[in-house]
């Protein structure tokens, strides 16, 4: 009679795992004893974690650190078992798999859950391969023994934060680049459309609808530098550092192997620490770049609420841009469209500020050798690059790559403006432009009426001084350069 679990030891005894699953007692444990949010981790997390295992049973081989061991009644050979762990980890790395990896994100502290189902996974896959069952007695493999050989989750986990992160940076940057590019083909196809200014939401000077997009183009530019010279802290890995920071059963040219071979496997350029201990201890890295991806949330969100004011009524509000029409906007008033692309961005960009701000408390909470927070701070720092990529991508697909001008609009609201007397400063005084912007107010007239009718300038000056296009440009009008 077969039964739907086996039995799998650890150091607390016997624990009964499903028949079918790939990992081991200690994971089981995690799952019953985490049952916190029912979420798994990223991929990136379980990417990187095994990269690291993959790199490890490699440099340990060839350091000879692998014993051969007798099992099922012949010779396993300490190459072999490396062999099966490098090839089990590809696997992993491949993206199979990844329904074994089952721990909560919000786990026991520093990730020593996350790290025993990568290496009883790992290591239950390496020993199938050596053609040991899941129910065999007596597997040469050992998830502690040979899996996490020369590695403690104390170094493990912060590594694989820094490297989950590199995994997804030309990816999240290339998306901002495309998004730059949006802004960009806006602001040129906009280039041509007068408008009024608003500061304080009130009326200003005149400008043009392109270079309001140019300027969200340049805010996003700058914000991908921005998350560019944060990565670079994430480069330089603490791996070798082992439980404490002082490489205790590790190699003493395991460390810089490990960086060598992480960065030959995964392409990325990677550093050695310049201290052990430091790389240990702190999560500023971290940090540091999720307050970058923090920074480029406040402007897309901000830029998220221009379309949704620029676009908003559209016979009540400013509808001086037309977005997409995506979807209906009501489930009871026909024919309502709202900005449904500006109002996702905004709460993908809520999400990712939230999620800054538990990577920053967390961040602060290690004490001495450790930051046993790290599980939470990978979780969230994943997410927000997740989050982006994907929030900004749609945006880009089904909201900016549409938008249209309302020229009629713009320049209609333009023509009411009495801040136009703004151009006049120069020439009649502040203290009679207020007059007439007052008085063109109070009189539903334009401010180049009045001020004719005052007499304080002639319809030619009029003409000349308050040609909207040449205030979009700057300068003082009524003197000549260099005048």
């Amino acid at each position: 009679m077969t039964t739907d679990y086996r039995i799998e030891k650890d150091s607390l005894g016997e624990v009964r795992v499903p028949a079918g699953a790939y990992w081991g007692a200690q994971t089981q444990r995690a799952i019953h004893n985490f049952p916190i949010t029912g979420l798994r981790p990223y991929p990136a997390f379980v990417w990187s974690m095994a990269m690291i295992k993959r790199a490890a049973a490699e440099v340990n081989r060839d350091l000879a650190l692998f014993n051969d061991k007798e099992a099922g009644g012949r010779t396993i050979t300490g190459a072999d078992m490396a062999g099966a762990i490098m090839t089990a980890a590809d696997e992993v790395i491949a993206g199979q798999w990844a329904d074994q990896f089952a721990v909560d994100p919000i786990q026991a502290g520093a990730g020593t859950s996350h790290n025993m189902n990568l290496n009883e996974v790992i290591a239950n896959r390496a020993n199938e391969l050596l053609g040991f069952g899941l129910d065999a007695k007596g597997k040469p493999v050992n998830p502690n023994d040979h899996v996490n050989m020369a590695q403690s989750t104390n170094d493990t986990i912060p590594t694989a934060i820094r490297l989950g992160a590199l995994w997804r940076l030309d990816e999240l940057l290339a998306t901002l680049a495309r998004l730059a590019a949006g802004l960009r083909a806006k602001s040129a196809e906009f280039d041509g459309i007068i408008k009024s200014g608003r500061t304080h939401l009130q009326d200003a000077v005149p400008v043009r609808l392109g270079q309001e997009f140019g300027a969200y183009a340049r805010a996003i530019e700058r914000d991908t530098e921005k998350i560019r010279e944060a990565a670079e802290g994430l480069r330089r890995l603490g791996i070798g550092g082992t439980a404490t920071g002082t490489g205790l059963n590790a190699h003493p040219e395991y460390h810089a192997r490990m960086i060598h071979t992480m960065g030959r496997l995964t392409g990325l350029t990677l550093y050695e620490s310049d201290d052990l201990f430091e790389s240990m201890q702190s999560m500023a890295d971290a940090v540091h770049f999720s307050g970058a991806l923090r920074t480029l949330a406040g402007d897309l969100t901000r830029i998220a609420n221009d379309f949704r004011l620029l676009a908003s009524g559209p016979t009540t509000g400013l509808d001086e841009i037309r977005l997409p029409p995506v979807q209906p906007g009501s489930s009871i008033m026909p024919g309502k469209v709202n900005p449904v692309l500006a109002e996702m961005m905004n709460m993908a960009m809520f999400q990712v500020q939230g999620n800054d701000l538990t990577v920053m408390l967390a961040g602060q909470a290690g004490q001495l050798e450790l930051n046993v927070m790290m599980p939470i701070i990978a979780y969230n720092l994943f997410q927000s690059m997740d989050v982006i990529i994907n929030a900004v991508n749609s945006f880009i697909d089904n909201c900016l790559v549409g938008i249209t001008a309302n020229a009629e609009k713009a320049t209609g609201w333009l023509a009411k403006n009495a801040i136009l007397v703004t151009a006049l400063n120069p020439v009649i005084g502040y203290l009679k432009g207020a007059e007439v912007a007052k008085e063109a107010l109070a009189t539903n007239r334009t401010v180049r009426e009045v001020v004719i009718e005052k007499g304080y300038i002639t319809a030619a000056e009029a003409d000349q001084l308050l040609d909207v296009s040449a205030l979009t440009e700057g300068g003082i009008q009524g003197v000549a350069a260099g005048g």
